[in-house]
């Protein structure tokens, strides 16, 4: 069959695919309601670097208590590192988180004017900043196509059948290539939640699964 007609075969699917989660889920992930509620672009970057290893609804209360009295880098930086230590503690990896926003709250009051950088580029340079991280930020604070990859979404692109990767790098990469980039938003916004409640790292809920037909996992085990 013809190369291009393969590809577009499958983009057609994977448009399906992301049809039917978005019918299928009605629970957002932590971003995604922080962002509705018009939290601002700072308090989301705090929240996704605190909720790095951690689980969501533990990260969302700690951050929620702590935007009580942190809106700016400022407000950061009157914590001291123990204080704020306590303040994010039960989060994953607290002790060096708090080393790590108070770097970043530092940073952005001297090369930033306090702002977040609205430039890839920009923001892979500032400290707690990875690809994830950085994309998450474009796409649900400043509206950029970006395609945030985490375990999830690196895991079930790969299950599924939609890329052959072995580093979430190259997944984001070729996602690119068969995501319209009106879905890129959706990716992260999608298959996170799908990832904790149906397919799983381990022992995946198949049978629960409403996209098993396009699945290659499945086709093999089934």
């Amino acid at each position: 069959m013809d190369s291009f007609l393969l590809i577009n075969m499958k983009n057609k699917s994977v448009e399906k695919i992301f049809h039917i989660l978005k019918e299928y889920l009605k629970e957002e992930t932590m971003v995604s309601k922080f962002s509705e509620e018009r939290v601002n672009d700072f308090q989301i970057l705090v929240a996704t670097i605190l909720s790095a290893r951690s689980r969501d609804e533990i990260t969302e209360k700690i951050s929620r208590e702590l935007f009580k009295e942190v809106k700016t880098p400022k407000d950061l930086l009157k914590f001291s590192e123990e204080e704020l230590m306590k303040k994010i503690y039960p989060v994953g990896f607290y002790r060096n988180k708090a080393r790590i926003l108070l770097r970043l709250a530092k940073m952005l009051e001297e090369d930033y004017k306090g702002r977040v950088p609205s430039r890839e580029e920009e923001l892979l340079k500032l400290p707690g900043v990875g690809r994830k991280t950085a994309n998450i930020v474009l796409s649900f604070v400043f509206n950029k196509p970006a395609i945030a990859v985490d375990t999830h979404v690196h895991r079930i692109s790969n299950r599924i059948g939609l890329v052959k990767t072995r580093k979430p790098e190259e997944t984001e990469r070729e996602l690119k290539k068969i995501l319209p980039k009106s879905l890129w938003k959706d990716v992260n916004n999608l298959l996170v939640p799908f990832g904790k409640k149906v397919c799983k790292p381990i022992k995946p809920k198949c049978g629960e699964c409403v996209i098993r037909e396009f699945c290659e996992y499945y086709k093999r085990s089934f």
